[in-house]
């Protein structure tokens, strides 16, 4: 299954142009199992990206347009009364997807944001007391747009620390933006030229490789004093929590996997740190007024971690 994952991304590639980075990271979060936080400004491909991935590993797909007016019902699905038998039916909501792609997440209120926990996190819902599990792979990938813009609203901890990374399209450069181009000509649809390379069950027996990968004693401690650092950093006042040491190992497992490795070193936990941890720091005032991001900050701490020798 190991070879898919190099089909897989060059089949991506139709549809998202000069962003190699961001679909390469994108699969490894689905390997590992987890969810992914797109963050940019509106029209540089994210939803595009979701729905290439969809048809190229052959997933089921559900999209919601979050808005302000959107409830926790439309997300978990709610229970309706058949008038024929006379009792309660439930009725499935819109997470109930391989893959749901959670569109301009940020302009929702509080209350349907908090919908999405426990089936990112468990991979279920309650309601009314009864629990339905989602499908298998079920993977969240959630756009919103930057902070301040009109109409948003910030995402809580709780729901950041549950996106495996957060990730950024960024404008294309003028070589991509012109081949972007050239691939529409004619009313032409990228998407309509992507393969499907894989199935359900292909998706689940890569993630279940991956997630056997093998980690030495040495590695484990190298990813616990990241985490350590993250926590005890002057510049920031809240580092990673444990979830965030899962979902660090379970990437670079990913990475590991995608490299042809058995087995996890250290440059894999470096390839993916920024990625995993960024989201989750929060920033001291004196790093917010020089202007210092989380992506520096994280990127200095791999710089000066020490890899334990045994």
């Amino acid at each position: 299954m190991r070879e898919k994952t190099s089909q897989i991304i060059e089949e991506v590639k139709k549809a998202i142009c000069g962003k190699d980075e961001v679909i390469r990271l994108t699969l490894l979060s689905i390997l590992a199992g987890g969810h992914v936080l797109m963050e940019d400004v509106p029209g540089v491909g994210k939803t595009t990206l979701a729905l290439a991935f969809a048809k190229t590993m052959g997933m089921d797909y559900g999209r919601v347009q979050f808005t302000p007016d959107v409830l926790p019902s439309d997300i978990t699905g709610y229970s309706i009364m058949d008038p024929e038998t006379k009792t309660m039916r439930y009725q499935k909501g819109a997470v109930f997807h391989n893959l749901f792609l959670a569109d301009e997440l940020n302009r929702a209120s509080s209350r349907t944001q908090s919908a999405l926990l426990e089936a990112m996190e468990e991979g279920q819902v309650t309601v009314d007391d009864k629990t339905y599990p989602l499908p298998k792979p079920f993977v969240v990938i959630a756009t919103q747009n930057p902070s301040g813009a009109s109409g948003t609203s910030l995402l809580p901890d709780s729901q950041l620390d549950r996106f495996t990374i957060r990730n950024s399209m960024g404008y294309p450069s003028q070589d991509s933006e012109i081949e972007m181009l050239t691939n529409r000509q004619n009313g032409a649809n990228p998407l309509s030229e992507i393969n499907t390379i894989c199935k359900v069950e292909d998706i689940l027996q890569m993630q279940d490789e991956t997630s056997k990968m093998y980690v030495k004693y040495r590695v484990l401690k190298y990813i616990v004093a990241l985490m350590d650092r993250t926590r005890s950093h002057r510049l920031l006042i809240r580092g990673g929590s444990p979830r965030a040491t899962l979902a660090l190992t379970a990437m670079a497992k990913a990475h590991a996997y995608m490299t042809d490795r058995d087995y996890v070193i250290p440059d894999d936990v470096k390839a993916v740190f920024s990625p995993v941890i960024s989201h989750r720091l929060i920033l001291t005032p004196e790093a917010e007024f020089k202007e210092i991001s989380a992506q520096e900050i994280a990127k200095e701490i791999v710089k000066t971690t020490v890899i334990p020798k045994e």
